[in-house]
């Protein structure tokens, strides 16, 4: 298993450093290929990772020495807050490229505000890469729903990323968030931490999953396409619920 998710973390990996090459995806209206991706990676978090962290609630209340309802807010509440902190990001990069504009600077997001981008996304990633090895269900079947999925998001996220930052992010930035997820994998074979922990990483990345989808997928600009997100989000559904 070890030898499969250091193949599967070099995959992530790769997918930073050669989305550039993926030139047919680099569209307006957004590519359908994209919007399917976006779709996946939410079907994935409503169907697998919220409902197991619902049925872990007893463990969170034991662990954290709470009622059930009291540990399953808390729960949704690091949810919360991922989504929260990825949309303060969001706004951070949106605000830093029209000053830029309107200061003469270029199209794209100051130097300050790309580094926390990429120290924040660096962090996403080293969790995405741990949980490889260290999720809430362990097996072959739920490695690959898992791997799918975020490869997927890695890719609506690289584009939006590229989209911020320029030719930044393609001098330095995706190697630094290619590297994040290999740190993660890493960390992952040398240190185990408990089912408490696990789930509370599992709830953190939900809800930065979901906002990072919903973020590229909403703005006017980006001409979305409904059909393939919809496409993507049933046929994802359909994949968890009965295979």
């Amino acid at each position: 298993m070890i030898l499969l998710t250091a193949f599967l973390a070099g995959a992530f990996a790769a997918i930073h450093l050669f989305i550039d090459k993926l030139r047919f995806l680099d569209a307006v209206p957004r590519s359908r290929w994209l919007s399917a991706a976006g779709g996946v990676a939410v079907a994935y978090v409503f169907l697998h990772i919220l409902p197991e962290l619902s049925s872990h609630q007893q463990t969170f209340a034991d662990g954290l020495g709470l009622d059930e309802r009291t540990a399953e807010m808390w729960v949704y509440l690091v949810a919360l807050a991922g989504l929260g902190i990825f949309y303060g990001l969001e706004r951070a990069a949106k605000l830093s490229r029209s000053r830029s504009r309107s200061e003469g600077g270029g199209d794209a997001v100051e130097a300050k505000v790309f580094w926390l981008h990429i120290v924040s996304f660096s962090f996403y990633n080293v969790l995405i890469g741990y949980l490889l090895l260290h999720r809430e269900e362990t097996g072959l079947w739920s490695l690959f729903i898992y791997f799918v999925a975020m490869g997927l998001h890695f890719v609506t996220n690289d584009f939006g990323m590229r989209d911020d930052h320029r030719d930044l992010y393609d001098r330095r930035g995706r190697w630094f968030i290619a590297a994040a997820v290999l740190i993660g994998w890493t960390l992952g074979v040398t240190i185990s931490v408990s089912e408490i922990v696990i789930g509370f990483l599992f709830a953190f990345l939900a809800g930065g999953v979901v906002l990072n989808v919903l973020k590229e997928e909403l703005p006017e600009e980006r001409k979305s396409r409904f059909l393939p997100f919809a496409i993507g989000l049933v046929g994802y559904a359909t994949l968890l619920l009965f295979a």
